[in-house]
């Protein structure tokens, strides 16, 4: 096997954990707000399998496709709502909207968490460089080093798609959340605007997608720093 097909198998893996608590943070925060569309479509879950069924191309066939092709995932899911709840509520979506990112929040944290305590009892130390996929180093090979690996990319991954996910073009979750610093009113008319042009989603990708790497490296880059104390990259 390709050496970068079977890093690229590590990231879907990992891609594929972060995607699933991902959307069932969505749907369990739409549950608690009184919408329950998710939950009957089965969403409130960290069962991959039915995130799959519902976006089959978004979650196996698109990153897989890019995996053998790029070395690494590029995929999307998503989890079903109600739009009247979410005009009736549009704080309560809001809240919904950032329960994603605020979940792949968690992943870092825990991610960050676990590469500190091995650090802090010898089994890992600060690498030479960083890249995405090595923000830690193991001090011996063998296992632990694909310890260090796989944190390295829990970490990165899931600040990469909390960051993406947080920008506020739509149809991303940050668009989702600009309701809670509006009026009521203006926010009838932001999401009328959404949802009458839905182009504009399209539009939207391609803002966030261009703008990605200025907000992303230096958060990513300030996180790495926080993990090595005394070590400064970037």
């Amino acid at each position: 096997m390709n050496p970068d097909v079977g890093m690229g198998l590590v990231y879907y893996a990992v891609f594929i954990a972060a995607i699933t608590l991902h959307e069932a943070a969505h749907a369990w925060a739409a549950l608690r707000g009184g919408d329950p569309t998710a939950y009957h479509g089965g969403q409130v879950t960290l069962d991959p399998l039915p995130h799959i069924r519902r976006e089959p191309f978004g979650m196996v066939v698109l990153p897989l496709m890019s995996v053998f092709l790029m070395g690494w995932p590029f995929g999307f899911a998503s989890a079903p709502y109600s739009v009247e709840w979410a005009r009736k509520y549009p704080k309560r979506a809001a809240w919904m909207a950032l329960a994603g990112p605020a979940a792949n929040a968690v992943l870092v944290a825990l991610s960050f968490v676990a590469i500190r305590l091995g650090s802090m009892t010898g089994v890992f130390g600060a690498p030479d460089a960083v890249t995405f996929d090595s923000v830690v180093a193991a001090m011996t090979p063998g296992l632990w080093s694909a310890v260090a690996t796989l944190l390295s990319i829990s970490l990165s991954l899931n600040i990469l798609l909390a960051v993406f996910n947080l920008l506020p073009f739509p149809p991303l979750d940050g668009s989702g959340a600009v309701p809670l610093l509006l009026s009521p009113e203006t926010t009838r008319r932001y999401q009328d605007l959404l949802w009458r042009h839905p182009g504009l989603g399209w539009i939207g990708i391609l803002i966030a997608w261009q703008s990605l790497g200025y907000v992303f490296d230096p958060v990513w880059i300030g996180i790495v720093n926080l993990l090595h104390p005394g070590v400064t990259y970037g």
